[in-house]
């Protein structure tokens, strides 16, 4: 699998997105700080490193309102809290959105119910599809209770809440990966990277890409064009297709397949932000911070070898 380079007309010179040049030159602390040490500054407080200002919706608002929320602010999940007061009753989540759209199980309410109209379908309740169980913690818990909930529950997210069930902030892989950019970790790329890669062919449907990020449990998956590799397409580009508006543009009848029957590579719209699987990882992190990404392609000698995500660099703190 390679790489897609971009050549240009005058000179024919490679111009890519090469992590190790471009993003964290200057910014690396190579001093006696390392990942333990810059957690243990914050130790006992998971509220020193949760985000408090926290948007969510009420269990009435529709799967579209939903959806134009997350696609908004940029989020990847939002709290499904009562109105009234703001107790914590469910959270939907970029993936369960690719799960109605087509992905899993939640799909049946667009196909049954609804008889595969998607417009129908977007105006029922949130509460349809949020999910019940949801993984939180306490505001006077610690950071070391925060990363052990969220590497034995394998999410992406932790509510924080009060003694009687209030939303008081919320607590991201992204928030740990913002805490140790740039802090030098003295671990390699390559020894914590997802190896066995999953990719898709650039005519894959967004539906059937929405159906493998929900069977195969990811919420990413790279895109490629005659062994090439031409982009990432996350779970949340397949939320955002529908919160911009854009899916809308191809219904004709309103059915789902309408729109979701488009190639993957539609949905493309950043340039590849790739790394080596010999930089470091505190250098990892500082990158998806810069470059707003949740994973990196992990390519040497012009093969992709692997993917880094930040639940990878979650477990390089825990270990």
């Amino acid at each position: 699998m390679k790489v897609q380079e971009k050549l240009n007309a005058n000179d024919k010179t490679i111009q890519r997105n090469d992590a190790k040049m471009l993003s964290t030159t200057g910014t690396m602390d190579v001093g006696p700080v390392n990942f333990k040490a810059k957690i243990s500054e914050h130790e006992g407080d998971i509220m020193s490193v949760a985000t408090k200002d926290v948007v969510t919706v009420p269990p009435t608002t529709t799967i579209m309102g939903a959806i134009k929320t997350m696609t908004n602010k940029g989020f990847r999940r939002v709290p499904i809290t009562d109105a009234g007061t703001n107790r914590l009753e469910g959270v939907v989540t970029s993936v369960d959105i690719v799960d109605f759209l087509g992905g899993g199980s939640k799909n049946l309410l667009v196909e049954k119910r609804f008889k595969g109209n998607l417009l129908a379908a977007i105006n029922a309740d949130v509460r349809e599809i949020m999910r019940h169980n949801v993984s939180h913690l306490k505001e006077d818990s610690n950071i070391s209770d925060a990363l052990k909930i969220m590497s034995e529950e394998k999410t992406g997210g932790l509510l924080v809440l009060s003694g009687d069930g209030r939303v008081r902030a919320i607590c991201t892989e992204k928030d740990f990966v913002k805490l140790v950019a740039g802090i030098h970790a003295n671990k390699s790329v390559g020894e914590y990277m997802s190896k066995k890669v999953k990719t898709a062919p650039s005519n894959t449907t967004i539906f059937n890409s929405a159906k493998i990020m929900v069977n195969e449990g990811f919420r990413r998956l790279p895109v490629v064009t005659d062994n090439i590799l031409i982009g990432v397409i996350t779970a949340s580009d397949i939320m955002n297709f529908m919160g911009s508006g854009n899916a809308f543009n191809k219904l004709v009848t309103g059915n789902i397949h309408e729109a979701f029957d488009a190639p993957i590579s539609s949905l493309i719209s950043k340039d590849v932000v790739w790394a080596s699987s010999d930089l470091d990882i505190g250098e990892a992190a500082a990158i998806m911070i810069e470059k707003k990404v949740g994973s990196i392609p992990i390519i040497d000698d012009g093969i992709l070898c692997g993917i880094l995500t930040e639940r990878d660099i979650l477990r390089s703190i825990t270990e």
